[in-house]
């Protein structure tokens, strides 16, 4: 990406425009005690020293060629138009589309994000998308609630992590937030949620699949919730989401979700991308901004801010969110991903996903790794561990391997994707054979 410098003389020219002599008057305002006489920095290097220093850097990294890991952030294949479309300057130097006359790419890029998010989900309206899955969870929980209903239920088997940042979001609210059990067989407890008394309940997240790898039963979930008043906001796998039926399908009321697996890399962590899709009857209780499509005054097609909720920005101590923004350059490559592979490709690559997993799963079984549930699972799954697992993991990482997730309860979360290849998976299960 191209910057420019601004040169001495533009700086004078700039400070001559708004009566300042110097940089110094510039900041005079400031108190003392904020400013600083100047920073301690080391005298400049070459070229070749700068990217000595930053490889001995990049050296220190863990970087693993088998990973046998997900618990919320996937390796999956993605193809190489994604970063080269996704990384031009238009994009990645873009910001928020507020003049739509010239904004009309990047305005269009996130109405084709919203219209994709929709069709995954099987919802009536999208937003441009939040920050990532957990503050989605998060802003749909919000959004579900009223004046008489404040009080949420989290499945047991949502990602701990999206749970934390829910309680955190509904403790600034002082909103109640009740943890929903799961049955011996690691799903949402129907009966407990049938059970439920309290008349305050707005809503109930669940995820599909579980942080377990396991494929709830949404329906009966939508049903039991739905006959006691209470809506149902389902975090969703978006390569899942091309194999079992969609969210809307089941009869949810939100869909939400994390979208790093479209087109997005491990990265250290982000950044990642958030997505919210709703029916059309809790449109104007969605978060952040909708791009639509109109025509202009010359019966062209146009795009435009359609609905943002302006009270985010100007009465925020009574909002009912203050997301004021979107994940734009990484919903551009989720969208760049998603029309790149198609339908029929994201269906693949959750076959594969599928395939691959319970491929892994059954070689495990025959290390002696026991499948802590017999229910249906979609690409990770539970086992428990007949050596130390901290021992387990140490051998595999020695190996170029990064091993499942050990759990706190002494299980493992392993993981397989498109990504994995038959060899790698035996390599695994092999030195899993070794460690006694």
């Amino acid at each position: 990406m191209a910057y420019l410098l601004n040169t001495d003389k533009q700086v004078q020219e700039m400070l001559d425009t708004v009566g300042m002599s110097s940089l110094n008057e510039l900041y005079s305002h400031m108190p003392k005690e904020l400013m600083i006489d100047g920073l301690d920095i080391p005298a400049a290097l070459g070229e070749i020293d700068i990217l000595r220093n930053f490889q001995n850097f990049a050296d220190k990294n863990k970087v693993f060629t088998s990973i046998f890991r997900g618990a919320g952030a996937y390796r999956h294949y993605i193809p190489a138009v994604v970063p080269e479309m996704a990384n031009k300057e238009r994009f990645k130097t873009a910001y928020t589309p507020y003049q739509a006359e010239v904004s009309q790419g990047t305005l269009q890029s996130i109405f084709e994000f919203q219209t994709m998010i929709c069709e995954i989900t099987g919802m009536d309206v999208s937003n441009a998308s939040v920050y990532d899955g957990g503050s989605a969870a998060a802003e749909a929980v919000a959004m579900c609630r009223d004046r008489k209903k404040r009080r949420a239920y989290i499945s047991a088997g949502v990602n701990p992590l999206v749970q934390a940042t829910v309680k955190t979001y509904s403790w600034s609210y002082n909103a109640p937030i009740e943890i929903l059990p799961q049955t011996s067989e690691g799903l949402v407890d129907t009966e407990a949620l049938a059970n439920i008394d309290q008349k305050d309940v707005a809503a109930v997240l669940i995820q599909q699949p579980n942080y377990y790898g396991l494929i709830e039963d949404v329906p009966k979930i939508v049903e039991v919730a739905h006959s006691k008043g209470i809506k149902v906001i389902v975090s969703v796998n978006p390569i899942a989401a091309a194999l079992l039926p969609s969210a809307g399908e089941c009869g949810a009321d939100v869909a939400v979700g994390e979208g790093q697996p479209l087109g997005l890399p491990l990265g250290f962590g982000g950044p990642y991308l958030g997505f919210m899709a709703c029916k059309k009857s809790l449109l104007r209780a969605i978060p952040g901004r909708i791009v639509g499509e109109t025509t202009d005054d010359q019966g062209r097609r146009a795009y435009v801010l359609t609905l943002q909720a302006r009270e985010q920005h100007i009465r925020r101590e009574t909002a009912g969110s203050n997301v004021c923004s979107n994940q734009a350059l990484c919903a551009i490559t989720a969208s760049v991903y998603m029309a790149a592979v198609g339908p029929r490709g994201m269906e693949d690559v959750a076959k594969q996903c599928y395939n691959k997993a319970h491929y892994l799963a059954n070689k495990l079984q025959e290390a002696g790794f026991k499948l802590r549930y017999s229910v249906p699972f979609f690409h990770e799954f539970v086992t428990e561990s007949p050596v130390d697992t901290a021992k387990l993991m140490a051998h595999l990482e020695r190996h170029g391997l990064l091993g499942g997730l050990p759990l706190n309860d002494g299980g493992i979360l392993w993981c397989a994707t498109e990504m994995n290849t038959k060899t790698e998976m035996d390599t695994l299960v092999d030195l899993c054979k070794e460690v006694n």
